[in-house]
């Protein structure tokens, strides 16, 4: 082998430990190395990418990748944090601009007469007295008028008549000559600082005037878009292009109130119709005036500044109208549908100006969210109090489908109904359609980002619901502090089963189908390749991304956990203890056995009962759990272990076993063993005996032989062979189920009844040398 290769592998691991590492650091970390002012790229992506495997450079792309895309919503996040400052400061700017514009005119004015003076144009020497200007100005008023002076006479009187008609192109051709001329005058030295200073405030006055009219008309209701973006140019043109900005967009906002108003006043009815209609007025004046300003100003970003200002109070404006007229109304009365139908129009249409540079979108979702989310929150309310207004009348009798309903996950007819489908009870059915049409009218709202909140509070409103079912169980305990929750109660066992039923085909199938599509997660996982379901290693795994929507289901499950268990304990106590309060799972019925004769070998009469109550409990989740075996299997699991455990935990009990007055005897440590046996056998044909159940009837089996061993007997000769106790119970289970009786037990081999009637001398006889204990010591 190379001895460069060892160097290559360590190379490799270093880089994806280092990866790893870098993954779990702050945004701002992992940018570090990016800020630098001595960033290459291309000595970053060699360094990066050296000797590495294709796997690695996937990794590294799928991390620069995830880079770019944390970035981006960094600087997004930044920019709006920042957004009213960043507007403000540019409205400043612009306003600014618009001085240092009129500053400079000024200037430029200043610099022409300065000029003139240092030229001696209009003085005939620096040094002259004011006495000498005075005979100048004297002499000037007695001379006869120049050339220049005729023209700028007629230029006036043509100047008023370009003006009176409103001819503004004609009237700016006009002074821009008029001002052409005069500066020619001054360099030809035709004309005396009196005159000239007489025409340039005379030209600037007529400017002033021509710059009113044009604002005048900007601001007249009847302008039209092509007008109005003329009268723009030609303010701009002289010099004011910062009042004609904020003209323009005045006259848009006129016309856009004045639409608005037309329609309030003719609309009774608020409904998709009327969003959709002030949609259209609001952001197609939006988009004519993002046209109009990039049109005339693109070169000058202070004025995009103001135009973004300015669509954002629109927009704001449009909102209040929207929050007054449907969504204040639809969020106090919980309907989403109305608040989801009227952010997704207002979305659609505001999508439409981000072609233009405008991305109204954040505005609006600041506005609506709270109102998104109180309609969300009614929602949840009202299911929640529909559920148990349900529960008070469901019979809890499982029922299929009926034909058209949305229960079973889709909004269409149901095809035929077989029997293997899966039923609910009525309220279960009306939960599951609440819940459908709340996930389906918040799928539309992704960019709410609502997910979370509508995903949260399904959980919510199932934990309510399942705490219903859990308190339609009899004997279910209130404390103190809570308010009791009447409920219809389920007095039967294939109604308590029911209550299962619905919970464990709620969370398992209709509650994580509906809400599929607000866990694309999950869906991409699902959708992958197969190539890429192979295991990874050790580092990939404890990089992986957790599954929001697994974790959510696993929610639900913990939810349906809660009411098996109170099932179960409910199943448990009526299996141990009597009406009266009495323990009928206690020592005295193994400590009594060995004062009587030998007994007719059958399980206690309480894990007849057990097997029993399994059997048809196994046989009723045949058709309640249909598609679910795993839960019923888990249900009868969960059962057995917990009467098997309150054995093994009852101190009373084991202080009757180990310490008296009579403690366990050959006998009755031969019953137990029989029992134990037994509840070993059906939970293991059954199939749902887990390792725990096994473990916990070892471990008390154990402790009962101590128990004897303890009294000075040998525990171990007076126990029979596993395979006795096997046949014994298993004979047990036929008779129970009706497959064997006692007139046909002889066909079984060693039949426990056979003890009893002396037919089998090799298990029982009158003798008293052939009992059991002596038999197996035989042997």
């Amino acid at each position: 082998m190379d001895s460069k290769t060892p160097i290559h592998i360590s190379h490799s691991s270093s880089l994806g430990n280092s990866l790893e590492f870098e993954q779990h650091l702050p945004l701002k970390d992992r940018l570090k190395s990016f800020k630098s002012t001595h960033f290459e790229p291309d000595e970053f992506v060699t360094a990066k990418c050296h000797a590495m495997t294709e796997k690695e450079v996937k990794n590294l792309c799928s991390y620069l990748l995830e880079l770019k895309r944390a970035s981006a919503e960094e600087m997004r996040k930044s920019v709006y944090a920042n957004y009213s400052a960043f507007i403000r400061t540019s409205k400043e700017i612009t306003d600014l601009e618009g001085q240092l514009l009129s500053m400079r005119n000024l200037l430029s004015t200043q610099a022409a007469l300065v000029h003139g003076l240092s030229e001696g144009v209009l003085v005939d020497s620096m040094s002259a007295s004011h006495d000498d200007y005075d005979d100048e100005d004297t002499s000037d008023e007695n001379r006869p008028l120049s050339e220049t002076e005729k023209w700028f006479a007629e230029f006036l009187d043509t100047l008023e008549v370009l003006l009176a008609e409103r001819r503004v192109n004609e009237a700016m051709a006009a002074l821009d000559e008029g001002e052409r001329t005069v500066y020619k005058a001054v360099d030809k030295r035709t004309i005396t600082r009196a005159a000239f200073l007489s025409f340039q405030t005379t030209i600037n006055g007529q400017r002033q005037r021509l710059v009113d009219q044009i604002a005048e008309t900007m601001l007249q209701p009847s302008i039209g878009a092509d007008e109005l973006r003329s009268a723009v140019v030609a303010l701009k043109k002289l010099g004011d292009g910062s009042r004609a900005h904020t003209l323009l967009l005045r006259s848009h906002c006129q016309k856009l109130q004045s639409n608005m108003k037309n329609l309030n006043s003719s609309t009774t009815s608020y409904g998709g119709a009327y969003i959709t209609t002030l949609s259209q007025i609001l952001f197609r004046f939006i988009a004519q005036a993002a046209s109009d300003s990039l049109a005339v100003f693109s070169e000058d970003h202070a004025y995009t500044s103001e135009l973004v200002t300015w669509a954002v109070k629109q927009t704001e404006a449009y909102a209040l109208l929207l929050k007054r007229h449907v969504l204040a109304s639809a969020a106090a009365a919980g309907s989403l549908s109305v608040a989801a139908e009227c952010v997704h129009i207002c979305l659609g249409h505001c999508s439409l100006l981000e072609a233009r540079g405008l991305c109204l979108s954040p505005v609006l979702l600041r506005l609506f969210r709270p109102f998104v989310e109180q309609a969300l929150s009614c929602n949840l309310r009202r299911i929640e109090q529909s559920s148990c207004a349900l529960a008070v009348a469901d019979d809890w009798f499982l029922l299929h489908p009926t034909i058209g309903t949305r229960t079973l996950g889709s909004t269409s007819s149901l095809p035929s109904l077989s029997a293997n489908q899966p039923k609910l009870s009525s309220s279960a059915y009306r939960f599951n359609a609440m819940v459908q049409e709340l996930l389906e009218d918040v799928a539309p709202l992704e960019t709410l980002q609502l997910d979370g909140p509508a995903l949260e509070g399904v959980l919510q409103v199932f934990n309510s619901y399942v705490n219903l079912l859990i308190h339609a169980l009899p004997g279910a305990v209130e404390s103190e502090e809570e308010v009791p929750i009447i409920v219809s109660m389920a007095e039967t066992e294939a109604q308590q089963m029911a209550l299962l039923a619905n919970a464990s085909l709620l969370a398992d199938e209709l509650l994580p189908r509906a809400a599929m599509k607000l866990l694309p997660f999950q869906q991409g996982q699902t959708n992958r390749s197969m190539p890429e379901m192979t295991p990874r290693r050790g580092s990939d795994k404890q990089s992986r991304v957790p599954d929001p929507g697994r974790e959510w289901k696993r929610r639900l499950q913990r939810s349906v956990e809660q009411l098996r268990d109170s099932f179960c304990r409910l199943h448990a106590l009526d299996l141990i203890f009597t009406e009266d309060g009495d323990t009928r799972l206690n020592a005295q019925m193994y400590t009594c056995m060995d004062e009587s004769v030998e007994p007719e070998w059958f399980p206690s009469p309480i894990l007849q009962e057990l097997f029993a109550k399994l059997t048809r409990m196994a046989n009723n989740a045949t058709d309640m759990f249909v598609g679910r075996e795993r839960f019923a299997t888990i249900l009868l699991m969960r059962l057995t272990e917990t009467v098997i455990l309150w054995l093994s935990e009852d101190q009373n009990f084991w202080a009757e076993i180990e310490e008296g007055p009579r403690p366990l005897g050959p006998l009755g440590l031969q019953q137990f063993y029989l029992d134990m046996q037994f509840v070993l056998l059906f939970a293991s044909q059954g199939r749902y005996l887990s390792r725990h159940l096994h473990q916990v009837i070892k471990n008390i089996i154990a402790r009962a032989i101590e128990a004897v061993h303890a009294t000075g007997i040998d525990p171990y000769s007076v126990l029979p062979e596993d395979d006795w106790f096997a046949e014994v119970a298993q004979i047990a289970i036929k008779m129970l189920i009706g497959k064997a009786s006692f007139s046909n037990v002889e066909e079984d081999g060693l039949s426990p009844t056979y003890s009893m009637s002396g037919k089998s001398p090799s298990i029982h006889s009158h003798g008293s040398e052939t009992n059991l204990a002596h038999h197996y010591r035989e042997q």
